[in-house]
C-alpha cells in the first residue's frame, strides 16, 4: 500500500471517525435491524423465498390434483397472508435501516456545504492576496483585472441559492410555456 501525505491520511481517518460515531450513536434495536437487513439484502434470500413460494404453491396444487386436503387450496389464503407479513417486515427493516443511513448523509451533505463554501472564501482571499501584491508591482500598478477583483470577493451562499432557484423557476415555467 503506497504511503500517504499526513494531510491525505488525517482526512481520512476523519472521515472514518465521522462514519464510525455515526454507528455507534445508534441504539442497539437500530443496529439488530440494520444487521437483520445486511443478511436479508443477500441473494440467497431471494432464492430462498422463490423456493419457498413455488414449493408451497407445487406442494398445495400436487395434493389438490391428488383429491387430497391441501392445507392452503388455491387461491392460496395462508400464503398471501404470509407473504403479505414479510413484506411489511422487510419494508418496516429496510425504512428504519434508509432512515438512519439518510441521516448520515445529511451530515456529509452539511459537511460538503460548509467546507465549500470555507473552501471558496478561502480562495476568495488568496486571490484577494495575489491583486494586492501585483497591485505593488511598479510594472503592472495600473493594470485592472477585473475577473480577479470579482472572484477576489467571496459569494454570498443565500445569494447563490436564490440565484438557483431563480434559474429553476425560469427553466419550469419555459417547459410549461413549451408543454402543449
Amino acid at each position: 500500500m503506497p504511503i500517504l501525505p499526513a494531510h491525505i491520511e488525517e482526512t481520512v481517518a476523519a472521515i472514518a471517525q465521522v462514519h464510525a460515531d455515526h454507528y455507534r450513536s445508534a441504539g442497539p434495536v437500530q443496529r439488530l435491524v440494520a444487521a437483520m437487513t445486511a443478511v436479508l439484502a443477500r441473494p440467497a434470500v431471494l432464492m430462498f423465498l422463490t423456493v419457498a413460494v413455488v414449493g408451497w404453491i407445487a406442494f398445495n396444487m400436487l395434493l389438490t390434483v391428488n383429491d387430497l386436503h391441501a392445507p392452503d387450496p388455491p387461491p392460496f389464503g395462508y400464503l398471501a397472508t404470509i407473504t403479505s407479513i414479510v413484506a411489511l417486515f422487510f419494508t418496516s427493516m429496510i425504512l428504519i435501516t434508509q432512515r438512519h443511513d439518510d441521516e448520515l448523509a445529511s451530515h456529509r451533505d452539511q459537511l460538503t456545504l460548509e467546507l465549500a463554501i470555507l473552501s471558496e472564501k478561502k480562495s476568495a482571499k488568496i486571490i484577494e492576496l495575489f491583486e494586492a501584491e501585483r497591485k505593488r508591482d511598479p510594472t503592472r500598478r495600473h493594470d485592472r483585472d477585473f475577473e480577479a477583483e470579482a472572484l477576489a470577493m467571496p459569494a454570498d451562499p443565500q445569494a447563490v441559492l436564490e440565484a438557483i432557484k431563480a434559474t429553476h423557476a425560469e427553466l419550469r415555467a419555459d417547459d410549461a410555456a413549451a408543454s402543449p
